[in-house]
């Protein structure tokens, strides 16, 4: 599969050479179920550059960092944008300077970056490859949420073992649920699990399977909220933890607490300024019709409460794992240890 931005209508504000917008570049490319953040950020720049009338390689530099920010700024959750925009960055600094004319440099550029992006996207294959490796027949895995590389590595495992998986239900985006949708419909034995059950299941499972946001310098995961807590229930219980994470994920940062995460704000986890009087009526809705009491009944106001938007917001995205919960993280580039990602890390920033 090639990706290249030619198929754009004559109206689309890109096609004027002075009105390219990264956002709406950034926005389109996602559309592409197959990409995911990191990778729409390297081909948003990669049409930056291509585009730029930057004569200098200060300019052209300058002019990606600013584009960087213009995603970070519109972008709730920035993190594996992030990773995308600071992997493509360093490959424009550090790439030789070989061309006879700047602008010869800058289409090399953007030709090794969507070449970049199309093996990029052959990534999860070569994950799901390796990690087949570690999966036994007749595997029992607790997953958490969604992720395309954990089901690309389920399905293939699939097709030559016997698996069943737990999964968590993710709250508050459910993402556990499409995920069991998905198993269930290719024939994998799957049953959804509260997000509050993990330490009641974690006895029955063989190894936990997450994807990943990020996977940050100390080796530590930047994952879906409930990770860190199912992770340090593996622990205590000795199941292996595995996460998956394509190398363009891999991100320079160094977090020493949840606190640390860019998502982090004042809003999370703040305490109202007043006491809500009463609930609000949306709260006592059940918004998730497949979940049921154990019964069989219909829920009671009093047993099918959620929370609201604004309770929601109150609460993270994502969470950070520290290395030392973690098994091993199987990438592209192999199957490496928390300290392998960092030593894997500072080889790939250095040139």
């Amino acid at each position: 599969m090639h990706i290249h931005s030619s198929n754009r209508g004559p109206q689309d504000p890109k096609d004027r050479p002075n009105d390219f917008d990264i956002w709406i570049t950034y926005e389109t490319i996602l559309k592409n179920k197959e990409i995911s953040t990191p990778l729409a950020a390297i081909l948003a720049l990669t049409e930056l550059v291509e585009r730029s009338d930057a004569g200098t390689m200060f300019e052209l530099v300058k002019a990606l960092n600013d584009g960087a920010k213009v995603l970070n700024e519109r972008t709730p959750n920035p993190i594996g944008l992030n990773a995308g925009c600071e992997l493509f960055i360093a490959f424009v600094t550090l790439f030789p300077h070989d061309s006879d004319s700047f602008s010869d440099l800058k289409k090399e550029l953007v030709k090794q970056g969507q070449k970049y992006a199309t093996e990029a996207l052959t990534y999860r294959e070569k994950i799901a490859e390796l990690a087949l490796g570690f999966i036994k027949d007749d595997s029992i895995i607790l997953t958490h949420s969604y992720s395309r590389v954990v089901m690309k590595t389920l399905l293939r495992a699939h097709e030559r073992k016997r698996i069943s998986v737990y999964v968590t239900e993710a709250r508050p985006r459910g993402l556990g649920l499409r995920t069991h949708d998905e198993l269930t419909a290719a024939g994998i034995p799957c049953t959804v699990v509260l997000d509050s059950a993990v330490s009641y299941v974690m006895d029955k499972v063989d190894f936990v399977l997450v994807g990943s946001e990020a996977v940050v310098e100390s080796g530590g995961l930047i994952n879906a909220v409930g990770s860190n807590q199912i992770a340090i229930i593996a622990k205590a219980a000795n199941i292996p933890f595995y996460a998956l994470a394509e190398s363009y994920k891999f991100h320079r940062l160094f977090p020493l607490s949840q606190y640390d995460l860019p998502t982090h704000n004042p809003n999370i986890l703040a305490f109202p300024l007043t006491p809500a009087a009463s609930s609000s009526p949306n709260s006592l809705q059940n918004k998730n019709p497949s979940i049921r009491p154990a019964n069989g009944n219909e829920a009671t106001p009093e047993q099918s409460r959620s929370m609201t938007r604004e309770q929601i917001a109150c609460n993270p995205d994502v969470d950070y794992t520290r290395p030392d919960l973690i098994t091993l993280v199987f990438s592209d580039v192999g199957s490496l240890t928390p300290e392998g990602v960092s030593q894997y890390l500072v080889g790939m920033f250095a040139g």
